[in-house]
């Protein structure tokens, strides 16, 4: 039996980087003004280190989205798999060309084009989908801020979030 309410509990696991940090950061808040030499430098490095775990979960929690859509993300050693009832398959995150959003689907809808082969339709709303963060992360030149922005936009385009530089070199090269 739980005495919280599911919404209450689903809100509370949406934010819980920046809960826990925020927790250490009153800890190491506390210690910081009750300890002196060596333990209040300690506190003074664990102050930092919630700091940085508010700010990170903040990225997290913004990059959370709807839950409960079909199929199910894996993020494994580098490799994105998609499962899903109709389609799916797997891509490498060192072997993508480029990452784009498409709003014009019902959930919106991640595009994964990788170098060679068919590109992969990750639904935002997937289960385990806030494992692609990490991932996208990951990925170089990609600036979280503009992905946090389109993903929070919901505009019903497609929108290119990432491209490789090679990619991108020979784009500029066309026009």
């Amino acid at each position: 039996m739980s005495f919280v309410r599911p919404e209450v509990r689903a809100a509370l696991w949406h934010w819980r980087e920046v809960l826990l940090g925020l927790a250490i950061a009153a800890l190491a808040g506390f210690w910081t003004y009750n300890a002196f030499g060596i333990l209040r430098v300690l506190a003074l490095v664990l102050l930092a280190l919630a700091v940085l775990l508010i700010l990170t979960g903040i990225q997290r929690g913004r990059f959370r989205g709807q839950t409960g859509g079909q199929g199910v993300v894996q993020v494994i050693e580098g490799q994105v798999s998609y499962y899903g009832p109709l389609t799916g398959g797997a891509v490498a995150i060192s072997e993508l060309a480029a990452l784009s959003l498409d709003g014009r689907a019902k959930p919106a809808h991640w595009l994964l084009v990788p170098d060679q082969g068919a590109t992969l339709q990750i639904p935002v709303s997937a289960a385990g989908s806030d494992a692609l963060f990490d991932a996208f992360t990951g990925l170089s030149g990609l600036k979280t801020e503009h992905l946090l922005r389109l993903k929070q936009a919901e505009a019903p385009r497609l929108q290119v979030v990432w491209r490789r530089k090679d990619v991108q070199a020979m784009i500029n090269s066309l026009n």
